[in-house]
């Protein structure tokens, strides 16, 4: 029961600290990466090993999750619109504004 209770704990601390960076509301794809792998951690790590494992897996989770982010924004295609605002077109087909 303690083990599950730091397990949730450890996921809930991850999810509140990725989403006070975002003063817009919305993550960039790094930090979404990053906040899904260390909640996937948190939570793998503390059922194989408790509260060390839960730390040690969100810390590995985030780290992966920001690099994996890191390296999809590099492969991104920016164009401009006539107005002259920079934009990417998302995996949903949509036209994503960065100015």
């Amino acid at each position: 029961m303690k083990k599950m209770q730091l397990m949730i704990l450890s996921a809930a601390s991850v999810a509140l600290l990725g989403l006070t960076g975002c003063a817009n509301g919305q993550l960039s794809n790094t930090e979404e990466k990053a906040l899904i792998g260390a909640t996937g951690g948190a939570i793998i790590g503390g059922l194989v090993d408790g509260g060390r494992g839960a730390a040690v897996g969100a810390a590995l989770g985030g780290v992966s999750g920001a690099a994996y982010g890191a390296h999809q924004d590099s492969k991104r295609q920016y164009y401009r619109d006539q107005y002259g605002r920079t934009y990417y077109i998302d995996s949903n087909g949509r036209a994503v504004y960065t100015n």
